[in-house]
């Protein structure tokens, strides 16, 4: 009887595959239906960011490129932004900016997660919460619409203050929109978190050790679903956040493993509800005052370097800056999240199938404007 001799087949998945989402090419080393190896090819998405920020004429027209990083979460991006230029100026922001930079950060952290969330499903094979994800996301974009003119790339934040004061009326449609998020979180929940066919798709899939997430500098809700409560938003607190009450979710074994797809999900249900939580706290505190008053009219920091980091919705997005004196940064370097998160895909993907694979894929929610940059 002859021995059946097997060869692995080297195959592209991507970029027209749409699970891939955008420009993104995993080079895959098959043996049959099985995954021997991954190798992301990030292609060439808004290359050259930081070469662009240093060719600017001031910084604060850096704040529209970090827009374009990932261009689901700009609100996010501005963020350390402006920290990092502004602790470079030693200047302070007033009270109401900084609440306001809390509420958007948070409103479109849920806003990104609902993108994951619905895209995740989809990818998946389940169309109605994608649509459930995105009619509830619509809401939060027309506040910011409302804000600042903008439903997508924001270009809100500014050194020193903010492009625009929140709209009349802001708070009473916050505090509805939270009201009637709520529940619509209990319905995803019951819809797709807890369907019998999601979670065979993804619990105890794609499981990535908290040791081998740490060592590939994974950050975010991957690394919190690998069971490791690192937030920077309470383990290394900028702005406000230390001013509120919420809770930091971790991956649990009550469905799955921790570290696996669908801790990877859950993550992210769990985390808008805390973000719910941070947004009505901001709400009912929020202080009176100019948001532009301390704007400098001219930005020109001393000789020095800073890192900033914050907690965006994918993970740790930090930018590092080098000022020589001038109008312009002299070095600019972003630390992106969805970068370092995606190359950690290849260590818990090899001896998956196929189909599991775009689950992996799915549940790191990269954005490829922010890893290639």
């Amino acid at each position: 009887m002859s021995e059946i001799r097997t060869e692995d087949m080297v195959i592209n998945m991507g970029p027209q595959h749409p699970s891939t989402h955008g420009v993104l090419r995993l080079a895959l080393t098959l043996n049959g239906e099985i995954v021997e190896d991954v190798v992301p090819h990030i292609g060439y998405l808004h290359r050259c960011f930081e070469k662009h920020c240093e060719a600017m004429t001031n910084y604060q027209q850096v704040v529209p490129y970090t827009d374009r990083m990932d261009y689901l979460t700009s609100m996010n991006n501005n963020f350390p932004w402006v920290l990092a230029i502004e602790k470079l100026l030693k200047i302070e922001v007033p009270e109401r900016v900084a609440y306001i930079r809390v509420i958007m950060a948070e409103l479109n952290r849920i806003a990104s997660h609902l993108v994951a969330i619905g895209t995740y499903g989809n990818d998946i094979g389940a169309t109605t919460p994608f649509l459930f994800c995105f009619r509830d996301r619509e809401k939060i974009l027309d506040l910011f619409e409302k804000t600042c003119g903008a439903r997508l790339l924001y270009n809100y934040m500014r050194v020193g203050g903010l492009s625009h004061d929140l709209h009349k009326g802001f708070a009473e449609e916050a505090r509805q929109f939270i009201k009637e998020f709520r529940p619509t979180i209990k319905e995803l929940n019951g819809l797709l978190s807890y369907n019998k066919i999601f979670i065979e798709r993804t619990a105890r899939v794609g499981i990535l050790p908290a040791d081998v997430a740490i060592n590939w500098g994974v950050t975010g809700p991957i690394l919190r679903a690998s069971g490791v409560k690192w937030d920077l938003r309470k383990n290394d607190t900028y702005s406000l956040y230390d001013r509120f009450q919420f809770d930091i979710p971790v991956g649990t074994d009550d469905v799955g493993v921790i570290g696996d797809c669908w801790n990877r999900y859950m993550l992210r249900m769990r985390e808008m509800e805390e973000s719910l939580k941070i947004i009505a706290q901001a709400l009912d505190t929020l202080p009176e005052g100019d948001v532009k008053a301390a704007i400098p009219k001219r930005i020109r920091p001393d000789p020095g370097e800073v890192y900033v980091r914050t907690e965006s919705p994918k993970g740790e997005l930090g930018f590092y800056v080098i000022s020589d004196g001038s109008a312009t940064p002299f070095r600019v370097k972003a630390r992106a999240p969805s970068f370092c998160n995606l190359g950690a895909l290849p260590e818990f993907s090899r001896g998956v199938m196929v189909a599991d694979l775009i689950a992996n894929l799915g549940s790191i929610d990269i954005v490829l404007g922010e890893v290639d940059r």
